[in-house]
Parts: structure tokens; C-alpha cells; sequence
């Protein structure tokens, strides 16, 4: 009697489900995100703080960003492939739990190349975030609503930018600056418990309907080919389309490089705001940027049923309407206002998260499972070879001329990456998904 028992509840168990369960994994993969944004960005906020209680200068300060920006360049590539050859769930586990690690051992830091020596680690590990978004996407979503959830996932990316302040001010409030570190850390690795607990692929998830995987499943993609390191490089190098989607990721990742860590310096020297003020409005772009990431997937719902565009050509029309929308950033240069000046960055921010959700979408879009993860890391590093350059442009030329000219450059990068975006994935011939 007892035997039966258990194999009623057995049978209970393995035949509950969850409704619409792919858009419960996407939020979880978006805490993630949000943690891992949170976490890299405590070293900003800290910033002041830091050098003051370890003597580090504005150079010394310069090098240990650079330490992550080149460590998240580098190692993109390098996180797809490990993504996709030992599967999303144990890959972004790893890369999760050394980035948590990490974080709480800058805690221990005392000097400025310990914590530039920390910030390459955790940049290398967070550098996971870019692939594993177009794994998550490709492994859980049917091609016709890819472009709708990249949208959604693109929320994590400046949702955890909004979030930081708040979370690392109220930790170094209660904890100091080194507990503030820790509570991040251990804030990241309570999600990677999460992670390890509910994440499956979709084949082998005990809730999981056979129906919603009959959906998902519904394009009939090929398995996944696991290709060595080098071999995955070369196969995706040889690819145009590839090219299409990396020089867009190029032009566009310098507006959110100024977005992310010159903004504040922009608002204080050129428009007189002082502290107060810029805490008051300057998560306002990053506010936008949220729209911007949930309004992408839905623009090219827009375009297919207003033009009859096909799937690929209406993410390219998407991506195209916020490359017109960064002219915003130009008309930055000509304002007086200071409160127009944050409206003109805020609607680049929109526009430019519309951008970088519909590259990733392109992504799953063009490129098979067994790619995806590897493709999305060499277009992030594309992205970010552009953010540290434009980083070190910024640095050297700020002083001299102004961030004028440079709000007028931002204005026009995306429209040069529209060109080869159109040239190289835009579709000739209309073709109905």
C-alpha cells in the first residue's frame, strides 16, 4: 500500500507543470544579469571611497578599470565556447560562482593592483553574460518569438545599472566598503543556488509540458555541432553575416561606454550639476534603456504586420529605427538646457538597447545552436574593443575639447553600423516567417 502511495505522488510530481515556463527561465536568466551588473558596478559607486582609504590615484584608478574591460573583451569569445560545448546551465554556473568569489574577495584588496588584478578575474568570468544571453534565448524560444524575448532579456543589462546605486549605498551604509562587497558577492552567489536548483535545458526539465516543447521545438533546428576553440573562431569568421552584426556592435557600444562611466563626469564639468543632482537624473538613460530593450521585440511585430517584412528583415528595420534615434546624441552638442541635454541622451539610451537586443536576436536568428553562445561572444568583444578605445579617446581628448564633439561622433557611429547591417543580413526577396 505504501509502495503505491509513493508512486502516486511519483506520478504527481512528474506530471506537473508550469505554464509558459520559457518565460519563467528568461527571468531567471535576467536576475543573473541583474546580479552580474550589480556586482561589476560596485566598484564605481565605491570609487571615491577607494582611493581615498588605499591611496589610489586617477591613473592607478584608470588601470584597474582597464583590467575588467579588457579581461570582458577577451574573454567573451572564449565564455561562448565553453557555453556552448558544455551546456548553458554548468558553463554559466562556473562563470557565476567565480565571478561571486571574486567580488567578496575584493573585500581583502589593499592596494591598487590587487583590486586591478581582481577586477581582470571578475571581468573574465562576467564576460559570460553576453553568450549565455543568446544561448538562453536560442535553447528556449521558437525563431518567431526570439526578437520579443531578446527584448525582455536586454532588461537585466540596465536594469542592474538602475539597481546598484541603491543596493551597494545601502550595503557600504550598514557594512562599510568591504562589506559592501561581500554583500554583493553573496547576493550573486544566492542566484547561482537558484541557478544550480531550477535551470534545465528544455529536453530534460521535470515541468516542462510536452506541448510547450512541441512549441519551442517547432523550427526543426539541427543539434548542436561542438567544434574546438579555434575550429568555432575560424567557421564564424569565414561567415559575411557575422561581419554584419559585429561592426553595428562596434559603432554602437561607444554611447553606452559614455552612458556607463562618463555621464556623471559629463553632467558635473559641462553642466554645473552637483552631486545631488546627478543622482537625481542620472539613471534616467538607463531607465530608457529598459523601454528600449522591451520595446525592440515589439517594433518588429510592428513591422511585419504594417510592411509585410519578413522575421530578419523587421529585426533589421528595428535596429535601424534606433540607429536614428542615437541622432539624438549629436543634438546633445547644440542644447543649452541641461534638463534637455538628459532627454537627448535618455532617447539614445532608448534607441541604443533597441540596437544591441535586436544584434543578439540576429544572432539566434542566423547562426546555429551549437554557434550561438561563441557568435554573441565575439560580437560582445567587437563591442567592448570599441568601449575601451572610445574610453581611452574620452580620456585624452575630454580636457581639451569638450564631450561636444563626441556626443556629435556617438550621433552618426550607428547609422555607418546601419549600412553594413542592411548590406550584409538584410533579406532581398520578402519572405513570410
Amino acid at each position: 500500500m505504501s509502495s503505491e502511495i509513493n508512486q502516486d505522488v511519483t506520478a504527481v510530481k512528474a506530471t506537473r507543470t508550469i505554464r509558459n515556463l520559457r518565460w519563467w527561465v528568461l527571468v531567471l536568466f535576467l536576475m543573473g544579469v541583474t546580479v552580474n551588473y550589480i556586482t561589476r558596478n560596485s566598484l564605481g559607486i565605491l570609487a571615491p571611497e577607494l582611493k581615498n582609504s588605499l591611496g589610489i590615484t586617477t591613473e592607478q584608478y584608470s588601470w584597474i578599470v582597464g583590467a575588467f574591460q579588457l579581461a570582458y573583451t577577451v574573454f567573451q569569445p572564449i565564455c561562448g565556447w565553453l557555453i556552448d560545448v558544455i551546456g548553458l546551465k554548468l558553463g554559466f554556473l562556473v562563470c557565476a560562482i567565480i565571478w561571486s568569489i571574486v567580488c567578496m574577495m575584493h573585500a581583502g584588496a589593499g592596494s591598487w593592483l590587487q583590486l586591478a588584478i581582481l577586477r581582470f578575474m571578475m571581468g573574465g568570468a562576467e564576460a559570460a553574460a553576453t553568450p549565455a544571453n543568446a544561448k538562453t534565448i536560442g535553447e528556449w524560444f521558437p525563431k518567431k518569438e526570439r526578437p520579443v524575448a531578446a527584448g525582455w532579456a536586454g532588461v537585466g543589462f540596465s536594469i542592474g545599472a538602475m539597481l546598484a546605486p541603491p543596493i551597494i549605498y545601502f550595503a557600504h551604509a550598514s557594512f562599510g566598503w568591504q562589506g559592501a562587497f561581500m554583500f554583493t558577492g553573496i547576493l550573486a552567489m544566492v542566484w547561482v543556488i537558484l541557478w544550480w536548483l531550477f535551470y534545465h535545458n528544455p529536453e530534460q526539465h521535470p515541468n516542462l509540458s510536452k506541448e510547450e516543447l512541441a512549441f519551442i521545438k517547432q523550427d526543426n533546428e539541427a543539434p548542436a555541432v561542438k567544434l574546438p576553440f579555434f575550429t568555432a573562431l575560424k567557421t564564424v569568421s569565414k561567415n559575411k553575416r557575422f561581419y554584419g552584426i559585429a561592426i553595428p556592435a562596434f559603432m554602437a557600444e561607444p554611447a553606452w561606454a559614455v552612458l556607463s562611466f562618463w555621464v556623471p563626469l559629463y553632467l558635473a564639468n559641462e553642466r554645473g550639476m552637483d552631486l545631488k543632482q546627478i543622482a537625481m537624473f542620472a539613471w534616467l538613460p538607463f531607465l530608457a534603456a529598459d523601454l528600449g530593450s522591451v520595446a525592440s521585440g515589439y517594433l518588429t511585430k510592428l513591422y511585419v504586420r504594417w510592411f509585410g517584412c519578413s522575421r530578419t528583415n523587421s529585426v533589421v528595420a528595428s535596429s535601424v529605427t534606433g540607429a536614428f534615434m542615437m541622432l539624438s546624441l549629436a543634438l546633445v552638442a547644440v542644447t543649452k538646457d541641461p534638463y534637455i541635454a538628459i532627454v537627448l541622451i535618455s532617447i539614445g539610451g532608448f534607441g541604443h538597447q533597441i540596437i544591441s537586443c535586436m544584434l543578439s536576436a540576429l544572432v539566434v536568428d542566423s547562426f546555429d545552436k551549437g554557434q550561438m553562445a561563441t557568435v554573441n561572444g565575439m560580437r560582445g568583444s567587437a563591442a567592448w574593443i570599441a568601449s575601451f578605445l572610445f574610453s581611452l579617446l574620452i580620456g585624452v581628448t575630454a580636457d581639451k575639447i569638450g564631450f561636444n564633439p563626441l556626443f556629435i561622433a556617438m550621433g552618426f557611429f550607428d547609422l555607418i553600423g546601419a549600412i553594413f547591417l542592411v548590406s550584409f543580413i538584410a533579406e532581398r526577396r520578402t519572405k513570410h516567417a
